[in-house]
């Protein structure tokens, strides 16, 4: 009865063995976890990077505006800094950090102060302050005046804040006064 219970269970082994209808099932359950782990974090890429778009955009927005201007008085500022919540849209801006700051060179090696500065959501610049500037604009003539727009973003992933949290996304660019030398901000140039 043995050989007999043998030769019968090695007959179930064999058409177990041979049979390809539970294949495809267990393939899936295999490789489901990755695709929807691929899925989730290719929106998740997208949503930031158009996050960093916006932000770059908001602080040239910001930087472009202020460089239109000869004098700026405090509610025209608050209009300025307030044009980087539209830029951002539809991303909320509640903890968005806009600054913008006139920088005078101080030598032709990159060197550089804060003039004047505003911003909303957080504390401008000090006066008085020293800023590198970046490669391109170091060997500018010392007292050349420029307008720096800064966005500090607090990106907060959909699915990945448990893994990397809160991501700061910081950009600024660069601009020269269009209309004069000097941008004039609460009485200062």
């Amino acid at each position: 009865m043995t050989a007999a219970a043998a030769t019968a269970g090695f007959r179930a082994l064999r058409r177990f063995g041979a049979d390809g209808r539970g294949v495809s099932a267990v393939e899936f359950a295999l490789i489901l976890p990755f695709m929807v782990t691929l899925y989730l974090g290719s929106v998740e890429l997208g949503d930031g990077l158009a996050v960093q778009y916006r932000t770059t955009l908001a602080a040239r927005t910001v930087a472009d505006l202020t460089s239109q201007y000869v004098t700026i008085d405090p509610s025209t500022m608050t209009d300025i800094l307030g044009a980087a919540a539209t830029v951002v849209a539809p991303y909320s801006a509640a903890n968005m950090t806009v600054t913008v700051s006139e920088i005078t060179t101080t030598n032709g090696s990159g060197a550089a102060q804060v003039t004047w500065s505003a911003s909303n959501g957080g504390t401008g610049r000090a006066v008085g302050s020293s800023v590198t500037l970046p490669a391109a604009l170091q060997t500018l003539p010392t007292g050349t005046a420029l307008i720096l727009g800064e966005v500090t973003y607090p990106y907060n992933p959909q699915f990945g804040v448990v893994l990397t949290g809160t991501i700061n996304i910081y950009e600024n660019q660069y601009f020269y006064p269009r209309q004069s030398n000097c941008i004039t901000y609460n009485n200062v140039c």
